[in-house]
Parts: C-alpha cells; structure tokens; sequence
C-alpha cells in the first residue's frame, strides 16, 4: 500500500452533504495498513468491489419534487449553517420564515407530474455516453420516496401525487430494469435521515439542525421507531427492485459516532446481503467496515490512491436540476474522467433531472460529446489500472491488461494536435510500437532514456480521430 502522509497534507476542502468538509478530514483514518478492502471478509463483496473498479464511468442522478423549483434538493430545509463559525441564514430559496417554506416545499409532492419521464431514454444516453453504472436517489434528505415503499404516504406513487396514476409512477423500478437491461450496475442511493418523518424531525418542536430535533438518549422509543422505519425502507429496496450491486447511503451525520444517532449498521448490511449476496455497501465518510470505498466529493485527489474509490462530480454546479445552470466544458469533463481514472480512481457524474423528467439541453450535448470521446478511446478507461507516474506534464497513463500503457495527452480547449508528443518520466522498457487509438500505428517515434518522442503525421493532425484528448497505445518488447 502506498503512504498517503502527503495526500492528507495537500488534499483541499470540498463542499460535502452541505458542509465545509476537507477532504482530508474525509479520508482520515485511511492510512496503508487501513485498506476498505480489508475489512470486507465476504468473498462476494470483494469480488464485486474488483468488478465494479474495472467499469471506471458512471452516472448519478438527483431526481424529487424539489425539481419543479429548480432549487436545491432537501437543504433549503435546514434552517442554519454551523461549521464552527456563526450562524447565518441557510439556503437563499427559504427566505426569512423557514416554517412557510417548509410547508410549500413538502406540498410539491401534490403538483408533481413529470409526463416526460422515459427510463429507456435515460439508458440510453448513459450508455451513448460510455457509462457503466447507475446511482439513483431513491429517496434524499427530504423524505419524499422516488419508489413504491408502503411504510410513507410521502412518496411518487401516493394519490396526493398526480404521476401516482402513470402506470410507471414507480420510477425506480422503471429506471433500475431499464439500466440493469443494459448490464450496468445498479446503485440505491438512499439517505439515512429524513427530515419529512416526525420520529426524526418532531413536528412539535423546532428543527434547526440537520440531527434529529430531540436527545435520543431522552426519547429512545422515538429513535428506535426511526430506525426500524429506515430499516424497512431499506428492505424494501433490497427485496423489490430487483439484483442491486451497492447500497450507497448518504447522511454521514446519522451514524454511532455522532449523538448517538446509531442507525445499526450491522444489521441493515447483513440484512441487505441476505437478499442481494455481495452487496457493497458505501456508508458515506463513516470510515470502517460499511464503507466499502471511498467517495470524495466535488475533488478528485491530487495524488494516487491505493484503495477504491470514487470521485463523485456535477456536471453543472447544482447536484439538483436547475434551469440555468452553468455546465462544465466537454473537455472538462473529459479530462476529470481520464485524471480520476489515472489515480485509480472511478469516475461518477451527476447531472439533476428536470420537473418533466429529462435533462437540460447543454447536458444532453455533453453527455453525446462525451460519448463520442469514449467510442474512440473506452479502451484506455474501462477496465485499465494506474501506473506511476499516472501524469506527466500533459500526458496521463492508464495501463491495459495485456500490459500496454495508454498515454493519454490531455489538449487545451481548441488545441491543434501537435507535430509532436513527448512521453515523458514512463519507466516501461523499449517501446516496440504505438498506435494511436481510432487512427493507426505511429510509424515514427523515437525513445532516449525515460523520454518517448512521437511524431505525428500531417493527415492525421489535420483529421484527428477526436477531440479533447488523445490516447497513444505504447507496447513494449518482451
């Protein structure tokens, strides 16, 4: 395993579940000898955890009533910030009298409609785009349940909501069979508090805090209604949604070490595995054996990382859909994938559904750019490992299982493939061959010590098999 002393010295802050939280702080507690793996005795878990590395490209999607404002999803609920600092007002959207806005918030389940909603749809671009698994959000911080549970009438598919008389009101079904058609992974977003329940927000006292509004210590037959309740939406999802691939929770200030609001993660893991055998289970920042890996948020590491994880990352600047939103350049997010994936790391982007069920325009333009990236190049992200130096100036590395190197040059916006690329700081042998993925071999390279220069030819720049980045397969001797 690898030290990760200076990861924890130069990793930055990242916005996190709405808090200022370093990532540093969110990985603390994961030195060498504290691998996630290594807490994992299921052989099915591990297994499951390798597959799911080698898949690298994934897609998130915040989805809930909260989209027909185009406001942020669940925290214009929390009244106050405190990180330490003084309080100040939450969320612009709420205004100055939280209770009205809570109110008209939690009554959009009423107007909620999406007719456009197409699961089929949705797979499809996903896949268009190179993606090879899907995080849905079951049900967020609000409590407003995107699937069919019996244990709240807040949800999709109650009579107070009008999509409830679709005959595919229940989207979570729709969407986990139409990605699971295409053989992605399927992930059950699902927060762990629920601000919409009054065993965890008493709707006869005030609320401020993200926590529960009472001392479970105080009240325990509250708490203990709370967690058999979130047990038993959690069953549901692992009972009636067919073959999940991982549980990934949310909320990391529900949990043992934080007031006592024990949630018993014992028991929801070994009860999901009883009904999906190797389920990995990601227990958000609460670091330990319900983690399964790691999911720094908004940040990719600036260094390797040893063990699994996963940067999760809007393409926009909102989880949630908002109509204006400012999106991310295509080569962005090109790069990002192909930096994130060098580190060792997977890639998952995110992008807010709108109140009609589909995705901003721009995003939709992106989603295809990026897919017609990955036709060209997939072969160098999905499935590949790191290898040091992972990055060298503008060139990134990837290896393959067959033990070719992918450099992957990562161009300006607008940048003109060059005369000529050097590969630099690459301790792999004498290189035999190069090709360049989705235009040949490279018939002229040369190689002087740790340096592999390749020249390219003049129809090649002029016609480049893509944009944004250019892969370079490197075989070397036996």
């Amino acid at each position: 395993m690898m030290e990760n002393t200076m990861l924890i010295k130069c990793l930055v802050g990242v916005m996190c579940l709405g808090a200022s939280i370093g990532i540093a702080e969110e990985l603390a507690g994961y030195k060498a000898d504290n691998d996630p793996r290594s807490f994992i005795k299921d052989p099915l878990v591990l297994e499951k955890v390798a597959e799911w590395q080698d898949l690298k490209f994934g897609f998130f999607v915040h989805w809930g009533a909260y989209s027909q404002w185009g406001c942020i999803e669940s925290w214009p609920l929390e009244p106050y910030k405190d990180r330490g600092r003084s309080k100040m007002p939450q969320w612009k959207e709420a205004g100055k009298d939280i209770e009205v806005f809570r109110k008209n918030y939690w009554a959009l389940n009423k107007t909620f409609n999406p007719t456009g909603f197409n699961a089929q749809a949705w797979a499809d671009l996903a896949e268009q785009a190179g993606m090879k698994y899907f995080v849905f959000t079951t049900k967020h911080h609000d409590g407003f349940a995107m699937y069919d549970t019996q244990f709240s009438d807040y949800k999709i598919t109650a009579p107070d909501c009008p999509y409830s008389a679709n005959p595919k009101a229940d989207v979570t079904k729709e969407l986990f069979d139409a990605f699971r058609a295409k053989d992605f992974m399927i992930a059950a977003y699902f927060s762990k508090p629920d601000w919409h329940h009054n065993d965890f927000w008493r709707k006869d006292r005030p609320a401020l805090r993200r926590d529960a509004n009472y001392s479970v210590v105080e009240h325990p037959v509250w708490w203990e209604r709370f967690v058999k309740f979130t047990h038993s939406q959690i069953d549901e999802l692992m009972s009636n949604y067919g073959d999940i691939d991982i549980l990934w929770l949310d909320g990391m200030w529900v949990a043992e070490e934080h007031k006592w609001q024990d949630i018993r993660m014992w028991e929801i893991a070994a009860n999901s595995r009883k009904k999906q055998p190797g389920l990995m289970v990601v227990d958000r920042m609460i670091h330990g054996r319900y983690e399964n890996y790691l999911t720094p948020e908004q940040r990719i590491p600036p260094v390797a990382l040893d063990y699994p994880w996963e940067t999760c990352m809007t393409m926009g600047n909102r989880w949630s859909y908002k109509p204006d939103d400012e999106f991310k350049s295509t080569t962005t997010c090109v790069h990002m994938l192909v930096d994130v994936v060098s580190k060792g790391g997977n890639f998952l982007l995110n992008l807010g559904a709108s109140p009609d069920g589909w995705f901003h325009p721009t995003a939709v333009k992106q989603m295809k750019e990026i897919g017609a990236w990955m036709d060209v190049n997939g072969g160098a992200i999905h499935g590949s490992k790191a290898i040091a130096p992972y990055k060298s100036g503008k060139v990134a590395f990837t290896q393959n299982r067959d033990g070719t190197v992918n450099a992957i040059y990562l161009a300006e916006e607008g940048e003109a493939m060059p005369d000529t690329i050097s590969v630099e700081g690459l301790g792999i042998g004498k290189v035999r061959k190069v090709e360049l993925l989705g235009a040949g071999a490279m018939k002229k390279f040369k190689q002087k010590k740790s340096t592999l220069t390749i020249s390219i030819p003049g129809a090649v720049r002029n016609n480049p098999p893509c944009g944004h980045a250019w892969t370079f397969v490197l075989s070397t001797s036996k």
